[in-house]
């Protein structure tokens, strides 16, 4: 199994330091997670919400491409209706020269509608910048020399995009996506997935399933590492650190139901004993997330992005040392969706 980190820097306090401790924490996490053997960072990007969520993922991946070896770098995801695509494709290829090849873009079209009001683009018209958006990134990636682009939103003479990636034909793109129709959608356009934290584990292999029955349905082959699984980590040794890792599990299930407009009744209704039941998130001794993860990895589960926005390095040097090693990866394939529809 291979493992990622999922996230970004975190702010705090408002103070003349504050924000910059924050994000040196994080530059820090990501040097250990390069030195220890983790695949990628995934960053993600949000506006506006007074949660200190990170806001310039390509400009924070940028510093970290100096700072890094081999981790590879990936955005998790860039909302393109609000980018001008023009300027995005530029930033990406440097990214990925910067890097000597080492981005992963994913890319989505956002659902928090406070960051599209916010950003003056309706959205309604999301899905078709999205897809705009996305045409013309790959265009510009693939076209030597010269070229026009007539899009609805944006409109493109003779230009010319440098520098050009140094991944051929372009940096591998990933979509976030939960409904089979999302899924089949990602499978089809040949993109690898993003799956979310929240899915429980027979939910998430059933997703995965869907990716892989719609990847053979288009003549590809059947694999699971295109998938990444994020999973929230909590590492504890007793008691009160279990209760409070139940407790960091609450505010982020709010805190990501405030953000996406779920009302106060639904978030209230989650129990303790619904909380605590919940299998999607790692929470545990080391003995105890070695089981989960191999429930995961005996389904087909090859990759699994890591969240926790309190970790340190010392949490990476533990998973690395205690967890990562006792996980075994078996040939069993994920079983085919049309048996868990």
């Amino acid at each position: 199994m291979r493992f990622g980190l999922f996230g970004g820097a975190r702010i705090g306090k408002r103070d003349l330091l504050g924000d910059s401790y924050g994000y040196n924490d994080f530059i820090e996490y990501i040097r250990a997670a390069d030195r220890l053997g983790f695949e990628s960072a995934f960053l993600v990007e949000h506006h506006f919400t007074g949660q200190g969520q990170l806001s310039a993922s390509l400009n924070l991946l940028s510093y970290l491409a100096a700072c890094t070896k081999r981790i590879r770098l990936g955005t998790a995801v860039v909302v393109l209706p609000w980018h001008n695509p023009a300027l995005l494709a530029e930033q990406v290829a440097t990214l990925d020269v910067l890097s000597g090849g080492r981005v992963e873009l994913g890319v989505g079209r956002g659902y928090r509608k406070a960051e599209f009001d916010a950003f003056c683009v309706p959205m309604d018209e999301a899905w078709d910048r999205f897809n705009e958006c996305l045409d013309f990134l790959l265009k510009a990636w693939t076209t030597e020399g010269r070229f026009s682009f007539e899009g609805k939103y944006c409109r493109y003479n003779d230009v010319v995009v440098e520098p050009a990636p140094i991944q051929r034909p372009h940096p591998p793109i990933w979509m976030a996506a939960g409904s089979p129709e999302s899924i089949e959608r990602v499978a089809a356009s040949n993109y690898n997935l993003l799956l979310d934290q929240l899915g429980d584990i027979e939910l998430t292999l059933k997703r995965v399933g869907w990716y892989l029955d719609a990847l053979e349905a288009k003549g590809l082959p059947r694999d699971p590492g295109r998938v990444g699984v994020a999973r929230a980590l909590h590492i504890v040794n007793n008691d009160a650190e279990r209760r409070r890792a139940y407790e960091r599990r609450r505010e982020t299930i709010t805190n990501i139901g405030e953000l996406a407009r779920k009302t106060k009744e639904e978030l209230q209704a989650l129990t303790d004993e619904q909380i605590r039941a919940d299998d999607a998130p790692l929470i545990g001794t080391p003995d105890e997330i070695v089981e989960r993860l191999q429930r995961l990895a005996d389904g087909g589960i090859e990759y699994v992005l890591l969240t926790n926005a309190t970790a340190t390095p010392a949490t990476l040097e533990l998973f690395a040392r205690e967890i990562m090693p006792r996980i075994v990866t078996r040939k069993t394939p994920v079983a085919r969706a049309a048996a868990a529809r």
